[in-house]
């Protein structure tokens, strides 16, 4: 199942040519996740508050495909490759209509609030598989 999270490019998102910065892909791509997370029923400041676990990025590998420009309506879509009961790997797509501009395949995994791995949430392991 792909996720579907719609950005609208602004001024502050681009550079002097008026092209979207570079980093700033992953923060579309960042909110796209936090969107998703919340899709599946996971309500993050509670994992945090009551179980003490949070999701952080482990390793991104990311394409630049293309450019997007201030004011373009962009798509930043969300598909899950795998996962393990540690580890989730995804794709994401930042789509200007048909075309995809920007590509990463995203590892993230859980820790404990003072950095300890730990298994993702049982809720979301049994919902993705």
């Amino acid at each position: 199942m792909t996720h579907r999270f719609d950005v609208r490019v602004y001024y502050e998102d681009t550079d002097m040519a008026g092209i979207v910065y570079h980093a700033n892909y992953l923060k579309f791509i960042e909110r796209a996740r936090s969107d998703w997370v919340k899709d599946q029923g996971l309500d993050q400041n509670a994992m945090r508050e009551e179980d003490g676990i949070v999701f952080v990025v482990r390793r991104i590998e990311a394409d630049y495909l293309g450019m997007a420009k201030y004011d373009d309506a962009l798509t930043v879509n969300t598909t899950v490759k795998s996962m393990t009961g540690v580890r989730l790997i995804m794709t994401q797509e930042v789509m200007r209509g048909d075309e995809c501009v920007f590509r990463a395949e995203v590892t993230a995994v859980c820790v404990t609030t003072t950095g300890i791995p730990a298994r993702l949430p049982e809720g979301l392991r049994r919902r993705v598989h």
